[in-house]
């Protein structure tokens, strides 16, 4: 079933063509095609001080670490922040998505949480970031339902430890010097209602603060659906696994087989699947997203 051949190719691109609407599912392989990477170069150029202390292996796994103070955390975290919800991922994945849907009546559900979307132009409305942003603040408790934009303070702490950060929002070090690892007492983010100290606003454990914002978009997601339910609509999923398929691969399936005139797409490395009620219409591509789209734009 792999690989992206003449008729695979031609058949997402009719489909896409002919769809009335297109619901995008994305997850993390998305970010991955478009350079978003959490190991190797751009790990270590950001994150060198921190690997040669703790001999992190990548920068998810040293989100975990327990550090030993508040400053030292937000001094890692605020990097973390700052590269993968600030800075346009280096690749074209997202710009190449963005052309093929940008004249469809389109709405994207996803689990990722790196703000990519909106930095290379999508529709903040058509956006459902189900499992939250790394560009939000919450009270670690929860004692309220709100969450607050970290940009002011994540750009104070990536300064205080050194950086200097471009008009574009790169990262850039003076010659010669170290950054600090770990933020002035002062930068370290307080609940402004109750004073205990801020989360990020991801959903991990039940915590998780849905806010304002957060049910508009599920509102929002909803009312498309209702409203394509019985159209001819693409379900386009793309690099979405298996750790939380009940977020969009089930319900892209369920739907598909309600729906006579739907059409899904699968485009992921290695996990290209489908259930057999569905299968003939099906197009699935075993393929490199970011190839696959660029080879889409220049059907």
């Amino acid at each position: 079933m792999g690989g992206f051949g003449g008729d695979r190719r031609e058949r997402l691109a009719r489909a896409l063509d002919e769809a009335d609407a297109v619901v995008i599912g994305a997850g993390a392989g998305l970010s991955t095609a478009a350079g978003l990477t959490y190991a190797g170069p751009r790990f270590e150029a950001f994150f060198g001080d921190f690997i040669e202390r703790y001999r992190f292996a990548d920068m998810y796994s040293g989100g975990f670490h327990p550090f030993g103070s508040f400053e030292e955390r937000w001094a890692y975290w605020s990097r973390y922040i700052w590269c993968n919800r600030y800075v346009k991922a280096p690749g074209t994945a997202y710009d190449d998505l963005l052309s093929l849907v940008g004249g469809k009546d389109y709405f994207v559900l996803t689990t990722n949480v790196d703000h990519q979307f909106q930095l290379v132009g999508f529709d903040r409305r058509r956006l459902f970031y189900t499992q939250g942003d790394y560009g939000l603040l919450q009270c670690s408790q929860p004692c309220h339902k709100r969450t607050y934009d970290n940009e002011p303070p994540v750009r104070d702490m990536i300064e205080a430890q050194g950086w200097q950060i471009s008009a574009s929002g790169a990262l850039t070090l003076p010659a010669g010097t170290r950054p600090a690892m770990d933020v002035p007492a002062e930068l370290v983010p307080h609940c402004p209602v109750c004073g205990r100290p801020m989360a990020m606003n991801l959903r991990s454990d039940d915590t998780f603060v849905e806010d304002e914002g957060w049910h508009a978009a599920a509102a929002r997601y909803q009312d498309f659906l209702r409203r394509h339910q019985r159209g001819r609509v693409l379900y386009l999923e793309l690099g979405v696994g298996w750790n939380t398929p009940v977020i969009v691969k089930f319900p892209f399936w369920q739907a598909v087989e309600k729906n006579p005139r739907a059409t899904y797409a699968c485009v992921n490395l290695g996990e290209a699947v489908a259930p057999s009620a569905i299968e003939r219409r099906s197009v699935l591509v075993d393929a490199d997203i970011a190839s696959a789209l660029r080879a889409l734009l220049a059907s």
